[in-house]
């Protein structure tokens, strides 16, 4: 079961907003809509997130996106659809038990901090469980640990004004965690700052959650953010979710021209993974380890990792498993072939991206050994050693 379900949710403001989601469910426009002063903010928005999965929304200003959040805590009333957290229905609560399912099991972190400036850093932290009822020895305490998950500890008899905004957000962070609800929802929480810190909190969220594993439903306008802290994405434009995969399925099958405009600039070496360009090993190959001396990596290692052992020697390199099984090899015309391809935009297969989904392929004329599958025998030793925490050469 998914920790969070989103079922055709639309949110209308304006007069007479039923009639006007019937209107749309039979086809009418935003702007047809609009034109008699009712604005369709969400429309007919789906989704699932897992335990323990980050989930991107991702979109321009006035795509939705918010809106979309605040329904899926309550702080909106759908006009129209269910969020189910644990399959329970949220929507049919009474205001008593959607403040207590906030309180305990969703937490929100702002995109403009919301710090208290007449508490101290260890008091705004402790506000979410001081607002459950928790005692005030118990509620520091666990305050003060989330600030040390936080990187804020030391901080914790100091003012919001005496820190900067990279800080502050740590301490919203902070308030989010100190309540141990299993679903935190950021609104744009890093977009306020500047790219260093911001990249530098990026780095913070990704280690919590390996520590944590908690599920996040993360909203940004940055398709980098989106790409580097997302486990899918969602993409949303006037009010609907366009696209919704992993990262490589929007990278290499965008669903249409509007997302294929998001990705253009987006560096491919840092999103498709050896896992995703490799070819399959021949017919009963596939459980063969790979030989003595063979540069072998994880399915999950950037293609940008790859360079260094292309850049030594032309020889393929190998992709196993946990227990060193080769999965699939990697050559260099796969590996060029994979850099230079162009996104697949509106191929069927893009708009199911649930869908197992072949792996990224040059044309003939770009690569002619590129889909010819590889066995592990006849990958050569490379000349020299790969470097790097995710490569390894087998002595």
């Amino acid at each position: 079961m998914s920790r969070l379900k989103a079922e055709h949710l639309y949110k209308v403001f304006g007069r007479r907003p039923e009639a006007a989601v019937q209107r749309l469910e039979d086809g009418a426009s935003r702007e047809e809509l609009r034109a008699d002063g009712t604005t369709a903010a969400v429309i007919d928005a789906s989704f699932e997130v897992e335990a323990g999965q980050i989930f991107v929304v991702m979109g321009l200003s006035g795509s939705g996106k918010s809106t979309l959040l605040r329904m899926l805590n309550g702080l909106l009333e759908p006009t129209s659809g269910r969020v189910l957290y644990d399959g329970r229905d949220l929507t049919g609560l009474s205001p008593a038990e959607l403040r207590e399912v906030r309180s305990r099991n969703i937490s929100m972190v702002f995109q403009h901090f919301a710090l208290f400036p007449h508490r101290s850093v260890l008091e705004n932290a402790a506000y979410g469980l001081e607002v459950r009822g928790v005692p005030r020895a118990e509620r520091l305490e666990h305050a003060a640990e989330a600030l040390e998950l936080a990187g804020l500890k030391g901080w914790e008899s100091s003012w919001p004004d005496e820190l900067s905004g990279g800080m502050q957000q740590r301490v919203g962070l902070a308030r989010a965690l100190a309540t141990d609800a299993d679903l935190l929802l950021m609104d744009e929480s890093f977009s306020a700052l500047d790219p260093l810190i911001r990249r530098d909190m990026q780095d913070q969220l990704l280690d919590l959650q390996k520590r944590l594993k908690k599920t996040i439903v993360f909203i940004t306008h940055d398709l980098n953010e989106a790409m580097r802290l997302g486990d899918r994405i969602a993409v949303m434009r006037d009010g609907r979710i366009v696209q919704n995969g992993t990262a490589e399925d929007i990278l290499v099958r965008p669903a249409n021209d509007y997302v294929a405009s998001f990705i253009q600039d987006v560096d491919r070496s840092r999103v498709l993974t050896a896992g995703s360009i490799m070819a399959e090993p021949a017919a009963g190959a596939a459980a063969a380890v790979a030989p003595d001396g063979t540069t072998t990596v994880s399915a999950e290692t950037p293609v940008a990792e790859l360079f260094s052992p292309f850049s030594r020697s032309g020889s393929p390199v190998a992709v196993t498993d946990d227990s060193g099984e080769v999965t699939g090899v990697v050559t260099r015309d796969r590996l060029l072939a994979a850099l230079a391809d162009q996104p697949n935009v509106g191929r069927p297969d893009a708009e199911q991206p649930d869908a197992e989904q072949p792996n990224a392929e040059a044309s003939d004329d770009e690569a002619p050994n590129a889909d010819r599958d590889v066995t592990p025998e006849e990958v050569p030793a490379p000349l020299a050693p790969a470097s790097g925490p995710e490569v390894t050469t087998h002595a």
